[in-house]
């Protein structure tokens, strides 16, 4: 633990299944899981504990082998943010605890992100949730609808994500992404990074609340917290994090650039 840093706890949600690469947590990269050098991860960022929640026997035993504590979960969860709470349920966590969420395909995520979005969270009693975002450099990521954008507040609070390209230019844009060469300097557009820190009690009542219109129209789960009310803070990520690994592909991008600093 960081003496003078956040206390916090990590939840590492992990299935077996995957559509585009099954087993995807066991898979070897460097010689060890993928879920063990997301969980070494999880470590080096000072946290008080860190769980990996599974419902696979074949998860829970990999993990066991490497040291990692195990919090067996219901296979019904229809998310990993239900996932995590049934961890902070058994874990018998308080409300006012800090819990981040680290997805369990993210062998590279730098252990300072998770430490930035604990403390964020910790320094913004308003806020329920936290999470980060990076500015967007090239024209082509603020039109794909595969990169979320987020709009926030001068005091760092989440206005609304969105798979649409927003803040809307509306002479830039007017003319079509195809035309356009660069973004103007005068306004920042933001990637949403997807690691949330919660606390508990948010938390715990979260997979209770209805899921909202604009929710399902864009298939982002947060719109949820907007929509109840759940304010989200989100900092601009200190040391932004390497994609994930999706698919066989990204398997085999992430395996030809791995060091020895990755360890």
């Amino acid at each position: 633990m960081h003496e003078s840093g956040p206390r916090f706890r990590v939840a590492i949600p992990a299935r077996y299944a995957s559509t585009r690469l099954p087993g995807k947590p066991l898979r070897l990269l460097a010689g060890r899981p993928l879920l063990e050098h997301v969980y070494r991860r999880a470590l080096a960022s000072g946290a008080l504990d860190v769980i990996v929640a599974t419902d696979d026997p074949r998860i829970r035993e990999a993990a066991e082998r490497f040291g990692a504590t195990v919090c067996m979960t219901s296979s019904e969860h229809p998310s990993g943010t239900d996932r995590l709470a049934e961890v902070a349920l058994q874990c018998g966590w308080p409300d006012d605890a800090l819990v981040v969420n680290v997805q369990g395909d993210e062998p590279q995520i730098p252990p300072a992100l998770i430490r930035q979005v604990a403390a964020e969270l910790e320094a913004h009693p308003a806020a329920g949730i936290a999470t980060a975002c990076v500015r967007i450099r090239q024209t082509e990521e603020v039109f794909d609808p595969n990169v979320v954008k987020v709009v926030r507040d001068r005091e760092g609070f989440a206005l609304y994500f969105s798979r649409a390209p927003i803040p809307w230019q509306r002479e830039l844009f007017r003319v079509g992404a195809e035309q356009l060469t660069e973004l103007p300097a005068d306004i920042a557009w933001f990637r949403h990074v997807g690691l949330y820190a919660y606390r508990v009690a948010v938390l715990r009542d979260f997979p209770r609340l209805t899921p909202a219109p604009s929710e399902r129209a864009e298939s982002l789960e947060q719109l949820r917290a907007l929509w109840h009310g759940i304010r989200i803070h989100v900092a601009e990520a200190a040391e932004a994090p390497p994609p994930g690994v999706d698919t066989e592909a990204d398997l085999v991008r992430v395996a030809a650039g791995w060091t020895d600093s990755d360890q």
